[in-house]
């Protein structure tokens, strides 16, 4: 069977297209489509997986001036996604989102097409590559009000990488030598970090480490700043611009605070992880959505951006010193997972293959 997946960006739907392929069967090719000099190509690269790129651009939100450029970069997009499927000859296509998916759509009308929308609410891209799908996966039911021809959507989950999977919380703490009586805190903005939650921590650093162990997960941007303001810290406060090893840093914490992507709609419920999500405020509203789901359901709390400063180090505390809630989060939460998510996904393609 023969694979094409076509998605770009930096991780928000790469990374769990790239878990889907973890668990297809060894028999079958893969190829990846993404945007040329895309961000998602060295990923892919470490994944020993073959890349393409093609052209691609936005139409939505940009001026009048950059339209005609970028209707000609998704005409030569277009053209490049024929070339490229008529020399692959896959037999199911996979989108995850990214406006490079639009040309491949159009290019492969007549091949069966499953799309995987890993937030709540999809974007306009993802809008639009519902219209050219024949399957659609969504993490949470949730996401079907914004479809409108609901018998193609299957409820998977959020796919879970394998080496996430393994980690339980005594090894967690043994891998960062913590206290198993004092409780961990994580903070997390993602690959390229938050700069309000990195601030925001650095200011109450001193509180935090009198009654906590703190696990802080800088992103590369501000990594510089953070280890200069945090030198000569004791081991109860560990910082890093990125870590391999994210399965270790959910499993040892009791509490995370955090921006409010996709990818809290799987990990979180997966280590039963209460959390204080801080949804990023200047991008569309999907990640307030993707939080709103979390809260809603007794499994977090929301923190607005603007209040991080002055309300972050009380919120911690309310929590950690309310164990029966705290742990009514730690129930709610898990009860939302879904570790077979990846799974079920590859088995739609492989249905889909057979059709």
């Amino acid at each position: 069977m023969r694979l094409l997946i076509c998605a770009g960006g930096t991780g928000g739907g790469v990374y769990p297209a790239l878990t889907v392929t973890e668990r297809l069967n060894s028999d079958t090719e893969v190829l990846w489509v993404g945007s040329e000099g895309g961000m998602e190509a060295e990923l892919i690269a470490r994944a020993n997986l073959p890349y393409k790129g093609i052209r691609a651009a936005g139409v939505h939100g940009i001026s009048a001036q950059q339209l005609p450029g970028n209707l000609v970069k998704l005409w030569q997009g277009y053209k490049q996604a024929k070339r490229i499927l008529s020399d692959y000859q896959p037999d199911v296509l996979m989108f995850t989102g990214g406006y490079v998916a639009i040309p491949m759509a159009l290019a492969g009308l007549k091949i069966k097409t499953l799309l995987f929308v890993p937030d709540i609410e999809p974007g306009l891209a993802l809008k639009t590559l519902a219209r050219f799908s024949d399957k659609i996966a969504v993490t949470v039911s949730d996401s079907k009000r914004y479809f409108s021809k609901k018998e193609r959507i299957e409820v998977t989950g959020y796919p879970l990488r394998k080496d996430l999977m393994r980690w339980i919380k005594a090894d967690a703490l043994e891998y960062f030598g913590f206290d198993r009586e004092k409780p961990v805190i994580l903070f997390t903005g993602g690959s390229s970090g938050a700069r309000s939650i990195n601030k925001a921590v650095i200011a109450i650093l001193k509180e935090l480490l009198q009654r906590y162990q703190v696990i802080h997960l800088t992103g590369h941007l501000d990594w510089e700043t953070v280890r200069t303001a945090t030198a000569n810290l004791p081991r109860s406060y560990q910082a890093f611009p990125y870590l391999h090893e994210m399965g270790a840093a959910y499993a040892a914490a009791d509490l995370v605070v955090s921006r409010a992507g996709a990818s809290v709609l799987g990990e979180y419920p997966f280590f039963g992880l209460p959390a204080i999500l801080v949804p990023y405020p200047y991008a569309w509203r999907y990640q307030k959505v993707n939080a709103d789901y979390l809260v809603e359901r007794e499994a977090a709390v929301l923190l607005e951006d603007q209040y991080l400063q002055s309300q972050l180090l009380a919120q911690i505390d309310t929590l950690i010193q309310d164990q029966p809630r705290l742990e009514h989060m730690r129930r709610a939460m898990q009860a939302l997972s879904q570790p077979q998510a990846a799974e079920r996904i590859a088995s739609l393609i492989y249905e889909m293959a057979e059709g």
